[in-house]
């Protein structure tokens, strides 16, 4: 199985600890989201791959040669101010760590993520243009694919409508920020596709592809993977992983996240966390039912 750490929460950012004990213990224990007292035990025995998906990776670089599974990297690297970020760390020393992971391990195993893209008075075209050329002139060399999407209508989202102020898409603007990604990619010597999205603009230069695919999950593993059932109906074509995550549990607070939505139930959730604990947010229970997962 593919491990995915984690579509749900920053565990790179605010959890490494965790996950490194839980790593040197062998086993990770995952409660369902939707069915709290079932919880899934996973032993790294039966990972074959770990994508690890933060937007501050600096915590766990001096930790990494403890892993001896092949690793990917997804670090998501946006232009938005604290209004919209408030607790991303400065992005030139993500940019930084993004090097440091490239050099870890390998230009063909860490991506960036310009996600996701919204249109305000504040954050114009205009203004992801620049930001995105910039992104690219910084990391040329170390990075190769770049994944974009665009703001999607959760409920966090609704929510900070207010904060975000963000316009509709027009088919000008998509037009717009796909020839101009386009351009500034090929010039530093880099790809950019989308994320399962319905405008996936490869009419303006973008490539067609998955986050993590199946032929990137075959040369990282040798092994083939079946398709991502829980995504089937937003035709994303990524191969199935488990994600070890818990919503609601991600100190950074986006205004645009779709995995936080209570703020409340965040900082509950943060004080609940036991770094020796087998589950990510508070411990076993008499009730619960634990069952191995298997490959």
């Amino acid at each position: 199985m593919i491990l995915n750490v984690s579509g749900r929460t920053d565990i790179v950012a605010f959890y490494s600890k965790w996950f490194l004990n839980r790593y040197q213990e062998g086993f990770v224990d995952v409660r369902n989201p939707f069915n709290p007292t079932l919880v899934s035990r996973i032993y790294f025995e039966d990972v074959d791959a770990i994508l690890f998906c933060t937007k501050n990776p600096l915590p766990i670089l001096s930790h990494l040669h403890m892993i001896d599974k092949p690793i990917l990297f997804q670090v998501t690297l946006t232009p938005y101010k604290k209004d919209i970020e408030p607790n991303v760390p400065p992005k030139g020393l993500i940019i930084e760590g993004i090097k440091k992971i490239s050099n870890l391990v390998g230009i063909d195993h860490v991506f960036v993520r310009y996600d996701p893209i919204f249109i305000s008075n504040t954050y114009s075209v205009s203004y992801h243009k620049k930001a995105f050329e910039r992104m690219c002139s910084l990391l040329q060399g170390y990075v190769e694919t770049i994944i974009v999407s665009f703001l999607d209508d959760y409920k966090n989202v609704r929510k900070n409508k207010n904060i975000l102020d963000f316009k509709e898409m027009t088919e000008e603007m998509y037009k717009e920020i796909g020839l101009s990604f386009s351009v500034s990619a090929k010039k530093y010597g880099m790809t950019v596709q989308t994320c399962f999205e319905d405008k996936n603009l490869v009419e303006y230069g973008f490539t067609k592809g998955a986050c993590i695919s199946h032929e990137l999950a075959y040369q990282l593993t040798g092994k083939t993977y079946r398709t991502w059932k829980a995504r089937k109906e937003k035709k994303c074509n990524c191969v199935e992983m488990v994600d070890i995550g818990v919503y609601n549990s991600c100190k950074h607070f986006c205004r645009y996240c779709y995995a936080n939505f209570d703020e409340k139930r965040v900082e509950n959730h943060f004080k609940n966390h036991d770094e020796t604990s087998s589950l990510l947010i508070g411990h076993i229970q008499k009730e619960d039912v634990i069952k191995v997962r298997k490959k």
